[in-house]
């Protein structure tokens, strides 16, 4: 039986929001089939440009409202958000071709290549569901897979006309940029608007897993949404390991332990929320046989209980730091979406670098990154610091406030305000702090946990601005005879970027994005980290055995498809805290497989 709080009298629309591959995709499917079940007319909505939600029903679902046969009553729609933003760009730029020089152009082009432009875009094309519409007069409930950022949503609050502040020139900032292209009413927008706020109409599900990281960003998301007027919220933690499998094995029983203790210290903000626990499946959430069992009480049969899984051989890290330490020093960069392992092995391959004797700089810029609670010691060869987003951020905003914004009216700063309060201009004001550190990597290595984006990356190539700010600071002779921190990014000789990733279909995909953006700015990613595989460890649990199992596909995925070069890192009894643990997180021999 389905019992879930979140889906207790549900209004007409659920929007289901939170970190990549914490499994929105699927809670979104299972409950539109669940209340298509219960005889109500369900629409499936996906916005997410790495949803599956075709693959999970097994059919192709495109852009226009199609019936799912096999559920009577739900119909599903996927809205392409990179197919919405390139119509935007193209809506901006097509104009100004052989107007404004090509490298002016290039720059508008990849002002608005970033996530918020992609975001903006892909609400305004489903706003059209969330207001009084005959696309959608014959649905009972609309369900969202991915909701709009708070960030989002106060752009859209803004008063005043955006549209005249970017025709007149005031601003040029990346996210306002995105506004010139929306061509509706602004009524439309406050009434979609309006309808997410209305707790009798919207209901946001915030998605997580018994992770720190993952609750963090959910507190997170829920103070934003909530700043923003949306307050009907519901916490639902997915993919808790059952008790039942915690006897099976050392593993399932840390793990197990592992989880309750961070269920027990959840953040004091996201407890007054209804909240239900979703167990941990051992299948692939595929099918509709798969997504009916997901919301039920009862735990699924896994199989025989004396089956072992023996760990599989696949490479280790090992492999891939005797490579990097043959070149004696250099910029080491791990990037990848929150929530996989970054700091971890970023901390790990320092210290393994600084045990062979070379000197190592190890730095991160994720506020919620603890490098030094890691390590738990100190280490001959080892610098730790960390860049504080807030700090460089604040001291950035003030800059452009100072230079952009002194002769603008209160409308124009407001919205200049806003659009600096956007990920991007983290991104930026973060990356300028790390540019300060590259030229360290000429003479050591440099390890950094947390990384810009690919986006930021190619807006900062392409507007020069990093090396218009190193040029402000630097006399003609100098600055002709100096590598830019992009340049250097380039070079592999110099730069090797590790792209991490869990051993799921939905953060392989995400790592694939990325490299994919990385790419388009001339940066070839050296190497990915599979992290906290359980195919990789020796089990007995019957459910983390068919876990292990199903990894298999996505593995391959990434050593066939995606990687140059690979290492997989097993799920750990204990997390990898200290110097000693992290050595030996570090002591596989097996040679990473080059393509």
């Amino acid at each position: 039986m389905v019992r879930t709080k979140f889906l207790d009298q549900p209004p007409r629309f659920l929007f289901f929001t939170g970190k990549g591959g914490v499994g929105k995709t699927s809670l979104a499917c299972a409950s539109a089939i669940t209340l298509a079940d219960a005889g109500q007319r369900v629409l499936l909505v996906s916005t997410d440009p790495a949803s599956n939600v075709g693959q999970v029903f097994g059919i192709t679902i495109g852009n226009t409202i199609i019936p799912i046969s096999t559920v009577p009553g739900l119909s599903a729609l996927e809205i392409d958000p990179q197919a919405a933003a390139q119509v935007y760009r193209d809506r901006i730029v097509n104009p100004v071709r052989g107007v404004l020089p090509d490298t002016v152009v290039k720059g508008i082009e990849e002002q608005l290549s970033g996530a918020c432009t992609t975001e903006i875009a892909a609400f305004d094309e489903f706003t059209a569901l969330l207001v009084d519409s005959s696309l959608t007069a014959d649905y009972d409930h609309i369900i969202f897979d991915t909701a709009p950022t708070g960030h989002t949503i106060r752009l859209l609050q803004l008063p005043g006309a955006w549209s005249d502040f970017l025709e007149e020139g005031k601003g040029d900032a990346s996210c306002l940029g995105p506004l010139a292209g929306l061509e509706k009413q602004r009524a439309q927008y406050k009434a979609a608007v309006d309808a997410l706020a209305d707790p009798q109409r919207t209901r946001l599900v915030l998605v997580a897993r018994a992770q720190q990281t993952t609750l963090r960003e959910v507190a997170r998301t829920h103070e934003e949404l909530t700043a923003t007027g949306l307050t009907n919220q519901y916490l639902v933690i997915n993919g808790v390991l059952p008790q039942s499998e915690a006897m099976q094995d050392d593993l399932a029983a840390a793990i197990f332990q592992c989880e309750q203790k961070t269920l027990a210290a959840i953040p004091e903000i996201l407890k007054p929320l209804p909240c239900d626990h979703i167990a941990l499946k051992p299948f692939n959430l595929v099918g509709l046989t798969a997504l009916r069992q997901l919301l039920l009480d009862e735990l699924p049969t896994v199989g025989d209980s004396n089956t072992t899984h023996q760990a599989m051989p696949l490479p280790g890290l090992s492999g891939l730091i005797d490579d990097i330490a043959q070149d004696g020093c250099g910029l080491i960069m791990l990037m990848g979406k929150g929530g996989v392992g970054k700091t971890t092995l970023a901390a790990a391959i320092a210290a393994d670098l600084a045990h062979r004797g070379l000197s190592v700089h190890l730095t991160t810029s994720d506020p919620a990154a603890h490098l030094s609670e890691t390590l738990s010691g100190e280490m001959d060869n080892l610098l730790v610091d960390r860049i504080d987003p807030q700090v460089e951020t604040e001291r950035y905003r003030q800059r452009i406030l100072k230079t952009k914004g002194a002769h603008l009216d209160a409308k124009g700063r407001a919205l200049l305000e806003e659009d600096l309060r956007s990920p991007c201009t983290e991104e930026i004001a973060v990356f300028q702090a790390f540019s300060r550190m590259i030229r360290e990597a000429g003479k050591q290595f440099v390890v950094m946990d947390t990384a810009p984006t690919g986006h930021t990356l190619l807006l900062l190539d392409a507007t020069g601005a990093y090396h218009r700010e190193i040029a402000k600071q630097m006399d003609s002779h100098s600055i002709a005879n100096y590598t830019t921190p992009m340049m250097q990014l380039q070079n592999p000789k110099q730069t090797k970027i590790l792209l991490v990733t869990l051993a799921e279909t939905t953060p392989v995909l995400e790592a694939a994005s990325l490299q994919n953006d990385l790419r388009r700015a001339g940066i070839e990613p050296w190497a990915w980290i599979v992290n906290n595989s359980i195919a990789a460890t020796t089990i007995q649990s019957p459910l983390l055995c068919q876990r292990a199992s199903n990894e298999l596909a996505d593995i391959e995925a990434v050593s066939a498809i995606h990687a140059k070069r690979y290492a997989v890192v097993p799920l750990l009894k204990e997390e990898p805290v200290g110097i000693e643990k992290l050595l030996a997180l570090c002591e596989s021999k097996r040679p990473a497989i080059i393509h």
